[in-house]
């Protein structure tokens, strides 16, 4: 189904939505290293994308995707060190990137064990010095939280007003904790996002987003708007409103 901007596929379950979003990865690969020569993506952590990390780290997937050419970043990071039990850089190391053939200076790490602001400032560098002055990934790879949140952009913060910087600390008092993450700035500027979400605790989210929350604020997911790009949001069953 299609939405004001953006398009809405749903899937019998979890299995479905990963395998449809191994096709659609792989197909904005080809397409951005056939025109480019390399292919840019922000991966996000949380429980949902690892069901697609383990395909591509498999052996039907793993060859098609050009790890070679393929830049990895990150959508937002934990404050905390890399092989900590939350750090979303152990859980996409673990389930993807130390199974592909990835090149290691292409992946860039959000260094969530330094200070907040210091380690965001750090991260919008080597996002501008890989893109460039018109900043442009070529997958934005996102979930959502129950609350209706996406990367680290959660209800009521302050990085939902942020409109010049590309990473950004921001401050969650609903974990109580820091967390490192890119803005709407750079998200919504991908030539493609993909959403997957999964699970019935995530529906009335779902519903906001699709009907249009009346309080921006309170459903940032739904401000992801590629305004020169491509939006799709993959469901499954149990996410997607009955009515």
């Amino acid at each position: 189904m299609d939405t004001s901007h953006r398009q809405v596929r749903v899937l019998p379950d979890p299995e479905a939505v990963a395998l449809e979003a191994a096709g659609h990865l792989v197909r904005c690969a080809a397409e951005a290293v056939g025109d480019r020569g390399r292919f840019v993506v922000a991966l996000s952590g949380g429980s949902t994308p690892q069901l697609l990390y383990r395909l591509l780290a498999g052996e039907r997937w793993r060859s098609l995707v050009p790890w070679e050419a393929t830049q990895v970043l990150f959508a937002d990071e934990r404050c905390v060190p890399p092989d900590h039990a939350d750090s979303n850089w152990r859980m996409v190391w673990e389930t993807l990137l130390s199974r592909v053939p990835v090149v290691a200076a292409n992946v860039h790490r959000m260094r969530g064990e330094e200070a907040p602001h210091a380690a965001a400032e750090a991260y919008e560098r080597q996002v501008a010095a890989l893109l460039g002055s018109e900043p442009r990934l070529d997958l934005a790879l996102l979930g959502m939280g129950a609350d209706g949140h996406t990367a680290s952009l959660f209800p009521g913060t302050a990085a939902l007003e942020e409109t010049e910087r590309l990473v950004v600390a921001n401050h969650v008092p609903a974990v109580g904790a820091w967390r490192l993450t890119m803005t709407y700035r750079l998200l919504s500027a991908a030539a493609d996002v993909l959403f997957l979400v999964t699970g019935a605790a995530k529906t009335q989210a779902v519903r906001g987003v699709l009907q249009g929350s009346r309080e921006p604020r309170s459903m940032p997911a739904a401000r992801v708007l590629a305004a020169h790009g491509r939006v799709l949001w993959l469901l499954d069953e149990a996410a997607a409103p009955k009515s």
